[in-house]
């Protein structure tokens, strides 16, 4: 597996920067990064002179996310470590993980950078499914991989955040850091508290995460923090197979569900207005 960032030869991490639609190169290069910026409490004085224009930008931002993705087939959210080596087990997992999304339909979504992400995504795109990344500026920043077919390069995390979410069905999640951890929580966060339909959320690596796992149960949950049944929200494996098995499974399971859930609707609404008929029937 080749990883490669597509810019040229001698060019290392943090001498090329995309910020949005921008591209700064060397002495270009600013020293802070847009979400920086924006949430420095020491910078009070540009509030009213500079956050209302960011308003606009931020909004630009959701509105560029919405109209590229909008017709993105169902989905896949694949998320990693971008230190982790082409020939590591987890970039090998990830590789196998995003055929298998792809055979199975689904197109993958992965922030587009190297290691695990570059991975799925070229799992994914030899498999001739669609293959996105949804990059960031960051002050080490990769750059997109080579194996992206359709990318948008972000300024703020948050807005980036919402589209690995809105146009998901699923979140795969592979050893990672701390950006790793950090959208697995907010997946788990948003499925526990039922701000976002049930949303299957499966750990890769067993070795990795059951150490996470035992202290999640063994701790958290024995001391009432969260509830035994908020575990079940994740699906802990190493088997590829499994995994699209438990997403399909999981959105066939919410379909049938809304479903029967649209015919009630629809059952009831027939019934009121027989009741309804009935009734004026007994007054004429």
């Amino acid at each position: 597996m080749s990883q490669s960032n597509g810019r040229e030869a001698g060019r290392g991490p943090g001498q090329e920067r995309h910020r949005g639609a921008v591209t700064l190169r060397r002495g270009a290069i600013p020293s802070s990064t847009a979400d920086q910026r924006l949430l420095d409490s020491r910078g009070r004085g540009d509030w009213k002179t500079k956050d209302a224009w960011r308003a606009l930008r931020i909004l630009a931002e959701f509105v560029e996310g919405f109209d590229t993705l909008a017709d993105v087939p169902s989905a896949v959210s694949v998320f990693g470590s971008a230190r982790s080596a082409p020939d590591s087990a987890e970039c090998q997992l990830a590789e196998q993980l995003g055929g298998a999304l792809a055979r199975a339909g689904y197109a993958v979504i992965t922030g587009g950078g190297p290691g695990v992400m570059e991975a799925a995504n070229r799992g994914a795109s030899e498999a001739g499914g669609l293959s996105v990344g949804l990059g960031i500026e960051l002050p080490f920043e990769q750059g997109i991989n080579d194996w992206v077919d359709l990318a948008i390069d972000f300024r703020y995390f948050f807005a980036r955040k919402t589209m690995f979410v809105k146009y998901a069905q699923a979140f795969v999640v592979l050893p990672g850091g701390f950006g790793t951890m950090d959208e697995l929580f907010e997946a788990l966060t948003l499925v526990q508290t039922g701000k976002v339909t049930r949303f299957p959320v499966v750990l890769m690596g067993v070795a990795y995460w059951q150490g996470l796992l035992d202290w999640l149960r063994d701790t958290m949950a024995a001391t009432g923090k969260i509830g035994p049944v908020d575990l079940d929200l994740i699906c802990l494996t190493d088997d590829v197979n499994e995994a699209v098995r438990y997403i399909v499974a999981s959105e066939a399971a919410l379909s049938a569900e809304q479903e029967a859930v649209r015919e009630e609707a629809v059952a009831r609404t027939g019934a009121d207005q027989q009741a309804a008929a009935v009734q004026a029937r007994d007054h004429d």
